[in-house]
């Protein structure tokens, strides 16, 4: 099956299958000759047979013509290792510093026309200078641009193993191999936007699983660099369309968010062995990634938390790079060796080993580093587990038309309607991200809740709570209006004293719209000063409106820097 998108022998959703065993590392795949480009090869039976794809893209006469053609007067081409939707790769001989390089030749039908040709030109050249400018492990190495016959071809690295779109035609992966996969890709995406680079185009036949575990992104062909013009038609975008994230598809401006929501598809796909949101045509899978909820992972495991963050169809409320790496981390994390019966858990060293005692000197320390360092990566993985666990029953006790939303940028999780409109709150000149917050909104914009953090917090809840109520009833109401008036509580939040400030005020503009605000303020022992604040129109009903509403968003709150509760606990009602 192929994507309408993508290149096309790449298959995009696979039948759900065992996770298989990985050849051992640094050997060949039984379909290859032993090495591979940074474009997947062709799955192809014993013997010569020409690539997949198109017939006026094919070569005249096999897959080898072109083959010991020098090229830049220096790279002399070997075998063909694959072909893309742009290009054909190469293994070639570097004969000036001799050594083996991937060649990647422009793929242009004969049939464009003279701008189509150059567009395709100018992608190449611009997949180059992209990749360049990423200094990554994980994105391929860029060693020259050529020029041959008025195409540009690119020189880079070789790069040997598997597509992970191979991989899984073989088998869904364990969480923790897609996870320490998942960890690579990140890192190389967080370094493109770093560099002002969008891949925007995250897909397995996208990522080389190669020797030594080397997890490495390419095709950089469709990226996107800041300050240079697009190369799509206008009113279309490129990329496959089941990775494509709900932002891109509504034609609005792509960021860094929309390669973290491939890479959630692609993580998903990865352990389930299906692609999300992908269906029989390419308008109803991108009416799936606006519309249709995520289907609950069944073999995710640890990577259940990090696949829903990224999954976030709103941008402002996904999964960052640095929150996502935390989730990546803990499910890649190596399984605790198991105990021997009989055998006493190993001990740190002592006194004795640095003095030469038995079971000392540089061996014996290398073993006890390592076997600290497998129970720390054991105590990450298990807490992960807690933290999936403590989601999954906190949200069961959601009312019914809520949503629990984990807000990992500021270490918490808050419940909400699920049809209320989100967007950030951060403070734009706030370049520390001391303050960050966002907006719930409800469909008719009457009432709101605001969940924010604010870092390097000063005063205690109680004294915040007072001061605010200070400064509301202080401050002069509009021409016509009423003086603010509030009231102010104590509380607890997860066994920490909190406040509860409730404030009844006229907005700054507008004399006749009153309103009533209530705000639950916790400080944590890191000076953090978290709130959770609704705002609803004031009338008879206004109090139970606005205290449900809090008391409905407790229902699923959860400070991560605070000692979390043995079991889900239900927080007492807002008075």
């Amino acid at each position: 099956m192929t994507s309408n998108g993508g290149r096309p022998e790449e298959p995009t959703s696979y039948g759900l299958q065992p996770p298989a065993p990985r050849p051992a590392p640094g050997a060949a795949h039984p379909a290859q000759p032993g090495a591979a480009g940074p474009l997947p090869a062709p799955r192809e039976a014993p013997g010569p047979a020409a690539p997949a794809g198109p017939a006026a893209e094919r070569p005249a006469t096999g897959p080898d013509t072109g083959a010991g053609r020098l090229v830049g007067g220096r790279y002399r081409l070997l075998e063909r290792l694959g072909s893309g939707g742009m290009g054909t790769v190469w293994r070639a001989r570097d004969e000036v510093v001799d050594r083996d390089v991937a060649v990647k030749e422009p793929r242009v039908p004969d049939h464009v026309t003279a701008d189509e040709r150059r567009t395709a030109h100018l992608r190449m050249q611009r997949e180059a200078r992209a990749a360049a400018r990423i200094d990554h492990p994980s994105v391929v190495a860029i060693h020259d641009v050529v020029t041959e016959g008025e195409s540009p071809w690119i020189v880079m690295e070789l790069v040997r193993g598997q597509s992970l779109a191979e991989l899984l035609e073989e088998g869904t992966l364990p969480p923790r191999e897609a996870a320490r996969i998942g960890v690579a890709v990140l890192g190389a995406l967080a370094a493109a936007h770093e560099a002002g680079v969008l891949h925007r185009d995250v897909k397995p036949g996208n990522v080389m699983v190669g020797r030594h575990e080397r997890v490495v992104l390419t095709d950089f062909g469709i990226a996107q660099m800041e300050g240079e013009e697009k190369l799509t038609e206008t009113g279309g975008f490129v990329g496959s369309p089941e990775y494509i994230a709900p932002e891109r598809v509504l034609g609005r401006r792509p960021g860094p968010e929309s390669d973290l929501w491939s890479l959630g598809v692609l993580l998903y796909q990865a352990v389930e062995g299906v692609s999300p949101f992908r269906r029989q045509t390419t308008p109803s899978t991108l009416q799936a990634i606006l519309l249709a909820e995520l289907p609950p992972p069944q073999h995710a495991g640890p990577l259940a938390p990090a696949i829903a963050g990224l999954l976030r169809k709103e941008p402002e409320a996904r999964l960052t790079a640095p929150a996502a790496l935390l989730p990546l981390r803990a499910a890649a994390a190596p399984p605790a060796a198991p105990e021997r019966p009989g055998h006493p858990p190993t001990e740190a060293v002592g006194p004795a080993d640095a003095a030469g005692g038995p079971g000392s000197g540089p061996g014996a320390r290398r073993k006890g580093r390592a076997r600290l360092a497998l129970a720390a990566g054991a105590a990450v993985l298990a807490a992960a587990l807690v933290v999936t666990l403590v989601l999954q029953l906190r949200g069961d006790d959601l009312p019914a038309g809520w949503k629990r939303y984990e807000e990992y940028r500021m270490a918490v999780a808050v419940a909400a309607p699920a049809d209320w409109r989100i967007s950030t709150g951060d403070d734009p000149d706030d370049s520390d991200g001391a303050y960050l917050g966002t907006w719930y909104t409800s469909p008719k914009g009457d009432m709101s809740m605001l969940v924010d953090r604010q870092a390097n917090a000063t005063e205690t809840a109680r004294a915040t709570a007072e001061r605010w109520k200070r400064e509301s009833e202080s401050a002069t109401p509009p021409e016509g209006g009423e003086q603010a008036v509030g009231a102010v509580q104590d509380a607890t939040e997860q066994g920490r004293d909190a406040a509860l400030l409730t404030t009844s005020y006229n907005t700054d503009d507008d004399a006749a719209d009153r309103r009533l605000r209530k705000t639950l303020i916790v400080v944590s022992a890191q000076q953090e000063r978290l709130t959770i604040r609704v705002d609803v129109p004031a009338g008879k009903p206004a109090e139970k409106t606005a205290s449900d509403l809090l008391a409905k968003a407790r229902a699923a709150y959860r400070i991560d820097t605070l000692p979390q509760p043995s079991a889900p606990s239900t927080p007492a009602a807002i008075p």
